[in-house]
């Protein structure tokens, strides 16, 4: 009988941040254990439920049994398994032994490559009672918990631990048993809004019966009731949400029965700058700010309570006492970094170890500044300004504040410099330079800002390169390929017209000039960076051969890469575009085995009236497709290349390259590689799918 199938672990409070990811995991390995032990139907659903106290799913059109079926058992190659006389080999006679069958019964099947022996066996369908609790214990321990903790006098591990265990086929529990808890049908309610236990019947009935008990048991549920409550609230009061998805997560997993009130404080906090006094509430208290319509902070925040009550002033009031020790707190620091000087610590800097191989936060910010005066140069902008911006860029790491809120390192260097009369343009370089800090985030604004980036991302990266410091796997405590995808976004978005390969070499030239020994990185760091490239233009929805076209001629200029994407897909739209990529396969082959020197093609060695036709076409058309590449003009150059497929098509059908005679031999490769030059000006359409 197929029927709605109920599993509910509930324990102490789980991890609120990764609440969900252990609900999903838990739901998903369960699922997939059922469904390939043939118990789950096509249309089954499985509907995961997570709240502070426990984890559940519940799976519709389960059966009670699986169905009879046929399993086959693979064994010995045919040409292993019986001997020249046709008489079974030792490894068969272990198979069949293992197997329980004689030698008449076994079968023979194919996969393609080579025949086997198999068997093939009927087997009985088994009842879920015998496998479900045995399929949820390993689920279990598949979960992504990076700590597990034991608790009384038990053995059993687990993120919390455990109290009550469910295991509910339709109305009949399935006995078993999971962490030392035997399945039964009771469970627990919110605690302090529910009494006494709540007794499932029927599995179907699961999260009405916990809507009963004050609990939604649904995560998806709970946040969509949280978020809608926020969006009413700040609706009341003509006010917004400051966007925080991760604190609507978190709060979502200490909750079971959401309400939301209104706090307030005293708006003289409101003299700190207000991203202290927002990460202050978001992250100690788990409180949303407000803001008015023009996006300052107001002195009211939303607290979401696992409480619904009546009068709940008692709530209100307690949170607002608690909140004003966090808000003088920030307060205390940001008037203790202004009273101790901003400018004044650069000195500070050189006491600081940035790292061991790589020198102080004092010598990086010297390197800085060099890197972003060379990077302003070549963009026409104020070096001396860029420099300075590059050398304060770090100050604010030695503040109180930013020691508390590191993720407040550039914002509030802004601030303080601002304080003491700095220039605008320097305070706001010194905050844009962590940008883009994420995907998706804005980046630095105008080239001053965007020379203090591209220095501070660049020296990370050519420095933690040099010194063998990799990435590996997912494994990046330097924050590498951030900084990299930084680096890449800067340059093709702004765009910036600078030479990734010489950034590489400028920011390794100020390392150097500290003493710094670094091994090679030139050629690591830029395949490492158009790796980084590479994901970032597919993952904007661009072809992967097109990518593989352009980043197959290793480009530097990154602020070109999108027009040469374009043109390439232009290009490929072309009739011509399906010989052309074809023949530059071709040639590329060619080359590839004839070697690596080439003469230039000599006209007084060409003999046949196609190579003289490819010839004279190449001359043609080379000035015309240089020019409009150097103009940055690469839709018209691919277009103008897609006129040689005529000459193309009939020097391959006229002319043998490989000929005996070794200087006619040389010059047809050497026009070929002439050739190759031209239909790789752009791209390497060889890697084209047309």
């Amino acid at each position: 009988m197929n029927d709605t199938l109920l599993i509910e672990l509930r324990c102490e409070e789980l991890p609120p941040k990764s609440l969900q990811a252990l609900s999903e995991a838990f739901a998903d390995a369960v699922f997939a254990a059922l469904a390939s032990q043939q118990f789950t139907a096509e249309d089954s659903v499985c509907t995961p439920y997570a709240t502070p106290r426990r984890l559940a799913m519940t799976i519709t059109r389960v059966a009670a049994r699986q169905p009879d079926r046929v399993v086959e058992r693979k064994g010995p190659a045919v040409a292993g398994g019986v001997d020249a006389a046709g008489k079974p080999t030792r490894a068969l006679e272990g198979f069949m032994r293992a197997a329980g069958v004689a030698f008449e019964e076994l079968q023979r099947s194919s996969d393609g490559k080579a025949e086997y022996f198999v068997v093939r066996q009927a087997k009985a369908g088994e009842a879920l009672d015998a496998h479900l609790a045995e399929i949820v214990a390993q689920a279990l321990k598949k979960l992504p918990i990076p700590k597990l903790m034991r608790w009384g006098d038990s053995e059993h591990q687990f993120v919390r631990p455990v109290h009550s265990l469910i295991l509910l086929h339709g109305e009949r529990v399935l006995p078993g048993q999971v962490l030392g808890l035997s399945s039964g049908r009771r469970t627990l309610g919110h605690r302090f809004l529910s009494s006494g236990e709540i007794v499932v019947d029927q599995a179907a009935e699961y999260s009405a019966r916990l809507a009963a008990g004050k609990v939604i048991a649904s995560f998806a549920e709970r946040r969509s009731a949280i978020a809608a409550q926020l969006a009413a609230a700040a609706d009341k009061l003509a006010a917004r949400l400051d966007p925080a998805d991760a604190l609507l997560d978190e709060v979502t997993a200490l909750v079971e029965w959401p309400a939301v009130y209104v706090g307030e404080f005293e708006a003289d906090y409101l003299e700190v700058p207000q991203e202290c006094l927002i990460l202050t509430m978001q992250q100690n208290q788990k409180y949303f700010p407000l803001l008015d319509a023009a996006g300052r902070l107001l002195n009211k925040f939303l607290i979401v309570s696992n409480m619904e009550v009546d009068d709940p002033t008692g709530i209100i009031r307690g949170n607002e006492r608690v909140v004003r020790p966090r808000l003088a707190d920030a307060r205390f620091f940001y008037d203790q970094d202004r009273k101790n000087g901003f400018a004044t610590r650069v000195m500070r800097l050189s006491s600081v170890v940035y790292h061991h191989r790589l020198g102080t936060l004092g010598d990086r910010a010297q390197r800085l500044g060099r890197s972003a005066r060379w990077i302003a140069e070549r963009l026409h902008a104020d070096a001396n300004i860029a420099e300075r911006a590059a050398l304060f860029s770090k100050i604010d790491l030695l503040t109180d504040m930013v020691g508390e809120f590191p993720e407040l390192q550039g914002i509030m260097g802004r601030y303080y410099l601002l304080h003491e009369g700095g220039l605008p343009v320097v305070a706001d370089a010194i905050e844009q330079h962590y940008r883009p800090r994420f995907a998706g985030d804005a980046l630095p604004a105008g080239n001053i800002a965007c020379a203090a980036a591209l220095a501070d991302k660049l020296d990370a990266l050519v420095g933690f390169f040099g010194i063998g410091q990799l990435p590996t796997g997912d494994k990046d405590p330097f924050g590498l390929r951030r900084a990299a995808l930084g680096v890449l976004r800067i340059l093709m978005e702004t765009p910036l017209p600078l030479d990734l390969a010489e950034l590489i070499e400028a920011s390794r030239n100020t390392l150097v000039a500290q003493g710094i020994r670094l091994e090679p990185v030139d050629q690591p760091l830029l395949t490492f960076l158009l790796d980084r490239l590479r994901g970032l233009l597919k993952d904007a929805g661009h072809a992967g051969d097109v990518v593989e076209a352009v980043l197959a001629q290793r480009p530097t200029r990154i602020d070109r890469v999108p027009a040469r994407l374009a043109a390439v897909r232009e290009f490929q739209a072309l009739p011509e575009a399906l010989a052309l990529a074809a023949a530059n396969r071709r040639i590329g082959n060619i080359l590839r085995k004839a070697g690596e020197n080439f003469p230039e093609p000599d006209v007084a060695l060409l003999e046949e009236a196609a190579e003289k036709a490819l010839f004279e076409r190449l001359l043609l058309i080379a000035p015309v497709v240089r020019s409009l590449v150097a103009n940055e003009d690469y839709a018209d150059a691919l277009k103008v290349l897609a006129s040689v497929r005529v000459e193309v098509d009939r020097f391959f059908e006229e002319v043998m390259v490989n000929v005996h005679e070794p200087l006619l031999r040389g010059n047809r490769l050497g026009l070929l590689k002439a050739l190759f030059d031209q239909l790789n000006a752009v791209a390497d359409i060889s890697k084209l799918a047309v």
